[in-house]
């Protein structure tokens, strides 16, 4: 029986899925994601079976179960090792049932995007929990952050400034590997007061 398949797609833009990745997907049956990812890559999933992940992840792991027998490939954004459901899929199958392709993560690609080295960053994301990432910026020069609608670029310069850290710089990645990506530069104060709506975006900061 083959193994379960799950792939990175990088940031969004296809050019930056790997090719391991692309022909594990176009050696697919079956291609399980979300719906924004299966529709990015079309062109890879014509004419295979697809399936989209929602909430209801127990019918998932019941549908894959049914179709062990096929060709499987789950995909995920950026990097499956990186908040993804590949930890689901470890708890639900276990390791061995696994082969996982590796992508590039959104926030590996905000740091390139910056010409900066990260092997001394925190990286974390605030997806659904809390942490005080103001107090964790006493011990790192540098924080990647994935975000989401909770925490947005303004809220957290507005954690920064209000426990004293109006020296770190903000570096808001937006829509990123798109056509339409934008990089904005801030300090808490002034994100803080910043009336706009970033779209889907990842967060570096550093102290300057």
């Amino acid at each position: 029986m083959e193994k379960i398949k799950v792939a990175g797609l990088g940031p969004g833009n296809p050019d930056y899925i790997l090719p391991a990745a692309g022909k594990a997907i176009a050696g697919s049956e079956i291609v399980i994601g979300g719906k924004r990812n299966i529709e990015s890559i079309e062109k890879l999933t014509a004419g295979k079976e697809i399936k989209y992940i929602d909430s209801r992840l127990g019918e998932l792991a019941e549908y894959i179960k049914q179709n062990r027998g096929k060709k499987i490939t789950v995909i995920v954004s950026g990097d499956p090792g990186f908040y993804s459901m590949l930890n689901y899929l470890e708890n639900t199958f276990g390791r061995e049932e696994l082969e996982v392709i590796p992508g590039i993560s959104s926030v590996q690609y905000m740091f390139a995007r910056l010409g900066m080295y990260w092997y001394d960053a925190f990286v974390s994301s605030l997806h659904g929990k809390e942490f005080d990432f103001a107090e964790k910026m006493n011990d790192y020069n540098k924080m990647g952050l994935l975000t989401d609608n909770k925490f947005t670029p303004q809220k957290i310069a507005e954690e920064l400034f209000s426990k004293g850290q109006n020296d770190v710089k903000i570096f808001v990645g937006e829509n990123l590997s798109y056509e339409n990506e934008k990089i904005w530069e801030f300090f808490p104060e002034s994100l803080s007061a910043f009336e706009y709506k970033f779209g889907i975006n990842v967060v570096i900061l550093v102290k300057e």
